[in-house]
């Protein structure tokens, strides 16, 4: 790729903004740019809301898409149906976002060829798994990335379409591996992609997923798009590296606290964007920050649909006064194990994190005593009871349960003199709610307060109206 000297910028979109991308076209594609001025953004996007979910299986509910059905087959042809629904989503999402008739039959035909190849392959290997030299489960990472590739390189290639019928010089592309041969690191497969191309003369529409020799979606998952998004920022040497979601990062949900009473954020750092992604927050994952961080290229999180607004910045900058920036919360299990024995024996913590490990359960905090561990995670019940019962053989003496709470926190870059725990516990104490516990880490970054569940909401509304309006309108009475 020509040397762009950081005037260029790597910009993301998420799968609920491309779902009305037709609607960024006049505004955050084009607005009043025009000629030189469309050009040096490079943006990345993600598969059309809802398609990814039916590619592989339902972020949330579970339910089952392509790859879940093919898992699970033994020999039937249910995923052959749920591909069929691909086809006609994938379809129903260009045709609302593309205006011209010759523009939706070639996205047509683009869905058509990629369906057919990958519903031949998987046919395939079906076919090749059912002699005993081969095992499918192999193979199901494989599947797994093919499936993904799938949704963004529609995206991308709708995308480009619709921006050249509106004289944007576009180019999508596709990062996804689809029929390439060889096998190429990440930083391969992007410097090859854009080597012939000039940011500062043409538009680049890049696939969210990379395939690549790592295997994105071993690590990371779902969130490979924001891996290969930073990974661009950081090769290309972005100026600076922007994400479009739907809404503004602000101080808590608006939807929850009231639009009149969140503030956006404005300005943050990535230590705040960790505890977010903690939380289950996300602004940006955090292995996608460590490579941003790293390579000096500053993050920013904008709302798509209003491209005037500069959004929140996103560097390493300390705070200029202390302040709670953000009020969150989210669902959790508090696994507790007591053991009388446990004082003065070393090890316990340790075991009980290798079976947390093992069965892939996400720790998002823990408190200890002398004969008490409790670890806050986030899991789903039936693979809490398998955790209890590889604790209990492990240490048949110990009382071990768990229960639902919730977790709600006030983040901030820097919560210094501000009293966090007992102004947010009084906070509480006076609206009539209980916290069941608090905890404050000797970095001044987050203080969190575990509650019930059912009081989760109030909570978060509470301590918003106590550590965050209270504290703006002292400031706006100062000044």
């Amino acid at each position: 790729m020509a040397d762009t000297q950081k005037h260029h910028t790597v910009e993301k979109i998420g799968g609920t903004s491309m779902s009305r991308v037709n609607e960024l076209r006049d505004t955050l594609f084009i607005g009043g740019r025009q000629d030189a001025g469309l050009y040096n953004r490079i943006f990345v996007v993600s598969a059309f809301g809802g398609i990814t979910n039916l590619l592989l299986e339902h972020k949330k509910s579970g339910e089952a898409g392509v790859y879940a059905a093919f898992a699970n087959s033994d020999g039937d042809h249910g995923w052959h149906k749920a591909l069929d629904r691909v086809e006609r989503e994938m379809i129903r999402a260009h045709v609302a976002v593309l205006d011209h008739p010759g523009d939706i039959e070639r996205a047509d035909a683009f869905v058509r060829d990629r369906l057919l190849g990958a519903r031949n392959c998987l046919i395939d290997l079906q076919r090749l798994c059912s002699y005993g030299h081969f095992r499918l489960s192999e193979h199901m990472l494989q599947i797994r990335e093919l499936l993904s590739g799938l949704g963004e390189a529609h995206a991308a290639f709708a995308t480009s379409l619709m921006l050249q019928r509106a004289g944007v010089n576009a180019r999508f592309v596709d990062l996804s591996g689809w029929r390439d041969e060889g096998d190429v690191t990440l930083d391969q497969r992007i410097e090859g992609a854009l080597k012939d191309i000039d940011p500062a003369s043409e538009m680049p529409i890049v696939t969210g997923f990379a395939q690549c020799a790592e295997g994105l979606m071993r690590e990371f998952d779902r969130g490979y798009s924001e891996v290969t998004f930073s990974r661009l920022a950081a090769l290309t040497g972005a100026r600076e590296a922007i994400i479009h979601k739907e809404f503004h990062l602000s101080s808590a949900d608006p939807n929850l606290v009231g639009h009149d009473a969140v503030r956006k954020l404005g300005r943050t750092n990535y230590d705040v964007a960790d505890q977010l992604s903690n939380l289950g927050m996300e602004a940006i994952h955090p292995k996608a920050a460590k490579t941003l961080r790293q390579s000096g290229v500053p993050l920013r999180v904008t709302n798509a649909f209003e491209p005037d607004d500069p959004g929140t910045l996103i560097d390493d900058q300390p705070a200029e006064t202390p302040a709670v920036e953000i009020v969150t919360g989210l669902d959790l299990f508090a696994l507790e194990v007591f053991e009388q024995d446990m004082v003065g024996v070393k090890g316990y913590d340790a075991t009980i994190i290798d079976i947390l490990t093992r069965h892939n359960v996400r720790i998002v905090s823990k408190v200890s005593n002398a004969n008490t561990i409790t670890h806050y995670v986030d899991s789903s019940l039936k693979v809490l009871r398998r955790v209890e019962k590889d604790i209990q053989q492990k240490y048949p003496a110990a009382l071990i349960t768990s229960r639902s709470i919730s977790m709600v926190a006030a983040v901030g870059r820097d919560l210094d003199t501000l009293a966090v725990l007992s102004r947010g516990l009084n906070a509480l104490a006076d609206a009539g709610l209980e916290a069941i516990g608090a905890t404050q880490g000797p970095r001044p970054v987050d203080v969190q307060f575990i509650v019930e569940r059912e009081i989760m909401n109030p909570a978060i509304k509470t301590l918003h109206r106590a550590l965050v309006e209270t504290d703006a309108q002292a400031v706006k009475a100062a000044a």
